[in-house]
């Protein structure tokens, strides 16, 4: 945290805040992994990022062809512990919480046209020097636009429920998409949704394909930025990732948006060259 002068109060919250960090993460005392488990953590990483399709049973052959000697229920443990579950349906491969209600999938074969139609979030792992954090993100479908994110240390409901109300703070979508994640099942999480009248709905199990959106930016964050910077704690990785995503917003052009990028077309700019234009559409 940041040191405090003796005549400059900067409260522990409005730190948290300024770090983009949950104040349950400042507190919490996470167990000391294993150097080996956290190194093998980070191949996993890379494997997943690049083949998001691999099971526990591949990712423990990906893993002996590269000189680790690990068994399934190794790396069935480190996956669940990272968050990662493979695309295709597969028995127990998501679990939420039992008692949380899941809501139905509600975007198949529905036409993304416009902005606020759709925001999704998802979370993924991001490694660090010695560790790792887990890093969240609401992007709105059409635009591809990151609306708001935070990471935090650990997996509870607690931070996704503030990245979410960050993102309200600049509008509201008809439909909220997530995974069955049990921080997205959450009675605290759901309710800040339905209290905005906010339609949810949610992944079937294991189908990261139906929040793609979400699943193409973490590997876009990943290869263009965490992997190449080398983060080593949380302080470097905010303020890299500050960096980044003003980047990814505002100059990283989409050929899916007809070269536009996420800004110009969250916010109804076209952009020709470095010459913006409103459209005749947009609101005065």
């Amino acid at each position: 945290m940041i040191e405090q002068e003796e005549n400059v109060a900067v409260s522990v919250r409005r730190q948290c805040e300024l770090l983009g960090l949950n104040r349950s993460s400042l507190y919490y005392e996470p167990v000391k992994m294993d150097e080996e488990d956290v190194r093998l953590m980070n191949v996993i990483d890379e494997v997943f990022t690049k083949h998001p399709f691999l099971g526990v049973r591949q990712m423990m052959w990906k893993l002996r062809d590269r000189g680790y000697p690990v068994g399934r229920k190794r790396v069935r443990r480190l996956m669940r512990l990272m968050g990662l579950f493979p695309i295709f349906p597969k028995k127990n491969t998501s679990k939420p919480n039992l008692q949380h209600r899941v809501f139905p999938y509600l975007l198949r074969d529905v036409p993304i046209a416009r902005v606020n139609q759709v925001w999704s979030m998802d979370i993924t792992y991001i490694r660090l020097g010695k560790g790792f954090v887990y890093l969240t993100a609401i992007m709105d479908w059409h635009s591809r636009y990151v609306i708001a994110w935070r990471m935090s240390n650990t997996l509870t409901a607690d931070f996704c429920v503030e990245c979410l109300q960050d993102a309200l703070e600049y509008g509201k979508p008809e439909v909220f998409n997530t995974d069955q994640g049990c921080q997205f099942t959450s009675d605290k999480f759901t309710e800040v949704l339905l209290n905005k009248r906010i339609a949810i709905s949610m992944d079937g199990r294991g189908r990261a394909l139906d929040n793609i959106f979400v699943e193409r930016l973490w590997r876009t964050v990943k290869y263009e930025d965490v992997y190449l910077k080398g983060y080593q704690t949380i302080p470097d990785t905010q303020a890299g990732l500050s960096v980044y995503f003003d980047y990814y917003n505002m100059e990283r052009r989409h050929s899916s948006l007809k070269h536009q990028t996420p800004w110009a077309v969250f916010s109804g700019i076209e952009i020709i060259g470095l010459k913006p234009l409103i459209r005749k559409e947009s609101r005065e």
